[in-house]
């Protein structure tokens, strides 16, 4: 029985929707740090009193679609001792996380004494401690390599200083985690006002309920059938011997209204950072689905509801603890985006494009006193009717570009190049977009990582059209071309003064080999 008519439903909707976005603008202005004031490397969601996903804000698809298995956590660790005020704190992949960097707060919201739902956000802290400045060492083999885990626990002043404690940027890590208190706070307060004015919590449950309905029709509109298919990731690290490809495989099958995703027959979790854990998994799953689909479906806990995933425990799209996880987040992700998409493009021709870049092209710089993170855009692939856009971020990311002039003046670093890479997307009747040439040159000495992928397998064609060109990453000693040093996919090096980092990233395929 619903309680609302479809007008007031999408009234509700839009209403929660704005508070989510409004928790994602408070954090931003709130934030010390560039990566999350400037890139905007955080999202915002709400929840319902189980814990379901309510609604979202147009964030970051590998934050929001893996967010709810971190509330989750939460509600079993803590959600029996919560009062008004508290907020969980946590960042282990192996209990609902997703990487060490990605600290989610997760704070209830009570209606005259009862308990009426979850406000929570997630930000991306650029150093929680470990091996390299960044707390994704492209080296680790074991999550403690990788700086500070936190199991869900509340957040007291204690434990807020541990983490402070931890980092190499101590009065950033402060700021953000005061930035997120206050997104939360204020999203309590904006939930416990539109539950007062409810007769009931059953309005929420209708809004979860219409996501299921919307994408079980979606569903049925597709034809039934197995679709498969493949692609790898390029390495696992950078040692010679993780340097070897790993399968990334899904298997499609829609059935009526239900659709499974079955990834047996990926390849095992690998001594390395590029694993991911199975949260990280299924966001990217839901990210396809709704893209392919319908993007309109309400992108709630109900729309998960007709779709199973599975995962064989112990692969690099569902590792097993302790191994390192760091790139699993960012790259394993972009992966399995591309395999899903790829098999829906099966099932549903004419509707998806080619693979776009493939790689979020992750930069860690770290020196005195200071850390610098950033993901740097490419080509996205061609698409029925047309060609992919240039120097864009594609798929599981949707960051932005941190200003060159912010960049600059908040850190040793002089951007020398900041354009596109002609030619490097993928040739078709709609040719996938072209990468980006980026060059830093650091003004002292500094720890330098990249954590990349897609440098030696290219984003694929579609329907006959080109494949995209690889990405590039290269050091450039005291900025001479004739000394260029070309780097590894996943490295980490020293660099001095008037150094470079060149980074040419990847284009995306191009669609169709003729026009329609």
């Amino acid at each position: 029985m619903t309680e609302l008519d479809p007008a007031s439903l999408q009234v509700l909707i839009s209403r929660l929707t704005g508070i989510a976005e409004e928790m994602g603008a408070v954090l931003r202005r709130a934030a010390y740090s560039p990566n999350i004031k400037e890139r905007a490397d955080c999202s915002a969601a709400l929840f319902t009193a189980d814990g379901d996903l309510l609604v979202q804000a147009e964030h970051i698809p590998v934050h929001l679609g893996s967010m709810p298995a971190s509330v989750r956590a939460a509600i079993e660790a803590c959600g029996d001792r919560v009062q008004p005020d508290d907020q969980v704190v946590l960042n282990d992949p192996y209990a609902g996380g997703t990487h060490l960097n990605d600290v989610t707060l997760v704070a209830p919201c009570f209606a005259d004494g009862e308990l009426v739902g979850w406000a929570a956000n997630r930000a991306h802290h650029a150093d929680l401690g470990g091996m390299a400045p960044g707390s994704m060492p492209p080296d680790a083999v074991d999550i403690q390599q990788e700086g500070l885990r936190v199991p869900p626990v509340l957040l007291t002043r204690d434990v807020a200083e541990i983490v402070v404690a931890s980092s190499r940027t101590p009065d950033e890590r402060r700021g953000d985690l005061d930035a997120q208190r206050g997104a939360n706070r204020l999203g309590v307060a904006r939930l416990g006002e539109v539950a007062a004015n409810l007769t009931s919590t059953a309005p929420l449950a209708e809004v979860v309920d219409y996501g299921e309905r919307r994408m079980r029709a979606a569903l049925a509109a597709l034809p039934d059938g197995q679709f498969r298919f493949d692609d790898v990731l390029d390495s696992a690290g950078p040692r010679p011997e993780q340097q070897s490809p790993t399968p990334v495989v899904v298997t499609l099958t829609v059935d009526g209204d239900r659709a499974t995703f079955d990834f047996t027959g990926t390849g095992g979790q690998r001594p390395g950072n590029v694993n991911a854990v199975e949260a990280v998994t299924v966001s990217a799953v839901a990210f396809a689905l709704r893209s392919a689909t319908d993007p309109s479906i309400p992108a709630n806990g109900g729309a998960m509801r007709p779709v199973t995933v599975v995962a064989p425990p112990g692969t690099v799209v569902a590792a097993r603890p302790a191994v390192a996880v760091g790139a699993g987040n960012v790259e394993v992700s972009q992966r399995v985006a591309d395999v899903c998409l790829g098999a829906l493009a099966l099932a549903a021709p004419g509707r998806l494009g080619a693979a776009g870049q493939g790689t979020m092209n992750n930069v860690l710089l770290g020196g005195d006193g200071w850390v610098y993170y950033e993901t740097v855009g490419g080509g996205q692939g061609g698409r029925p009717g047309k060609p992919g856009m240039s120097g864009v971020h594609t798929a599981m990311t949707n960051t932005r570009d941190t200003p060159v002039e912010a960049l600059e003046r908040a850190l040793p670093v002089r951007v020398r190049r900041y354009g596109l890479r002609h030619a490097s997307g993928g040739a078709g009747a709609y040719p996938g977009g072209d990468g980006i040439e980026r060059e830093l040159e650091l003004l002292e000495p500094a720890t330098v990582s990249l954590v990349t992928e897609r440098r030696a397998s290219r984003p694929w064609g579609l329907d006959g059209g080109g494949s995209g060109s690889s990405g590039e990453n290269w050091l450039l000693p005291d900025g001479d071309e004739s000394r260029a040093r070309r780097l590894p996919d996943k490295c980490t090096v020293e660099v001095a003064a008037g150094d470079v980092i060149r980074l040419l990233t990847p284009g995306g395929g191009g669609f169709s080999a003729s026009p329609a």
